[in-house]
C-alpha cells in the first residue's frame, strides 16, 4: 500500500506560504553582516541564512550573546545553545549601550503584532492602552533595535488585523508619520527597509516613507496581497515576483523546524 500525502503538507519539492516568507528572509542577510536576532520567525531566518549562504553572519541576540551558532533553534533568549555556541557573551547593557545604540550592527530583525503604513510597530497592546482588548508581550529591545539598528527587516504574517492604518500604540518607531521623522527624533539607523510576509515584500517609498508592495510570492496576486491590507496598499508599476526557494534551502528550513 503506497502512502498518500496530506494536502495540507507542503511536497518535498513545494513550499508552503510560510517556508516561502522564512526563506525570502533569510535571502535578505548578507554573508559577514551583524543582526540583531529576535526570537521565533526572525530567529529561523537567520539561522538559515547562516547554514545556506551567509555562514559568516553574526548573529547578536538580546540577552548577551554575541556571534551565537546555535544548532538548533532556540526556544527563547535564554536558551543555554546561545551561549554555549557564542563568541562571547556580555551584560545585556552592553549590548545595547556599546554595540546596538552605538551604531555597531547592520541588521534588526523584528516581528510585529501589528504594522502601519509607515512601518511603526505594535506589540504592547491591541486597544486603548488603559483598558486593552489585548495586552501583549511588550517591547523588550524591540524600540533600540529600530531605532539603532543600520536597517530593519520585519518578517510578519499578512492580515487586516495586522496590516492596520494606524497602530493602536507605537512601540518600535518606523518611519513615524512619513518623510523626516526619524531624523526629527534623532533615530540613528535608516528605519524598515523590506517588510516579508506570507504573501509578497513590502519596501518604503524613498519620497513618502509609506509601504509599498515591491514583490508577491509565487501563486499570491496583488489583489490577495492588497485584501489582506488595512489601508489601501500601493502596488510599485514594476511589481516581481519573489524568486521560489530552492530544494536545498527548503532541505535545511525543514530541518532546522523538524518538518525536515
Amino acid at each position: 500500500m503506497t502512502a498518500t500525502a496530506s494536502p495540507l503538507s507542503p511536497s518535498p519539492s513545494t513550499a508552503d506560504a510560510d517556508e516561502v516568507m522564512t526563506v525570502t528572509a533569510a535571502r535578505a542577510l548578507a554573508d559577514g553582516s551583524s543582526c540583531f536576532v529576535g526570537i521565533g520567525l526572525p530567529s529561523t531566518a537567520a539561522n538559515l541564512a547562516r547554514r545556506t549562504h551567509a555562514p559568516d553572519l553574526w548573529m547578536v541576540y538580546e540577552s548577551g550573546t554575541l556571534g551565537a551558532s546555535p544548532d538548533t533553534l532556540p526556544l527563547s533568549i535564554g536558551d543555554g545553545e546561545l551561549a554555549e555556541t557564542a563568541d562571547s557573551v556580555v551584560p545585556v547593557t552592553e549590548v545595547f549601550n556599546y554595540w546596538l545604540q552605538a551604531g555597531r550592527i547592520d541588521t534588526g530583525f523584528l516581528g510585529a503584532a501589528q504594522i502601519d503604513r509607515f512601518g511603526n510597530i505594535n506589540t504592547t497592546a491591541i486597544g486603548d492602552y488603559d483598558a486593552p482588548a489585548v495586552r501583549l508581550p511588550g517591547a523588550g529591545g524591540a524600540p533600540e533595535i529600530a531605532a539603532s539598528c543600520g536597517r530593519v527587516i520585519v518578517i510578519v504574517r499578512q492580515s487586516p488585523r495586522t496590516f492596520v492604518e494606524r497602530v493602536d500604540f507605537t512601540t518600535s518607531v518606523g518611519h513615524g508619520g512619513g518623510p523626516g521623522d526619524r531624523e526629527r527624533l534623532g533615530l540613528r539607523g535608516a528605519g524598515p527597509v523590506r517588510v516579508i510576509t506570507d504573501l509578497g515584500v513590502l519596501e518604503p517609498d524613498p519620497a513618502t516613507r509609506e509601504l509599498v508592495l515591491t514583490s508577491v510570492h509565487p501563486g499570491v496576486t496583488a489583489e490577495q496581497a492588497r485584501e489582506a491590507t488595512g489601508w489601501d496598499l500601493a502596488v510599485a508599476p514594476d511589481l516581481a515576483t519573489t524568486p521560489a526557494p530552492e530544494p536545498h534551502e527548503l532541505a535545511v528550513l525543514r530541518s532546522l523546524t523538524g518538518r525536515g
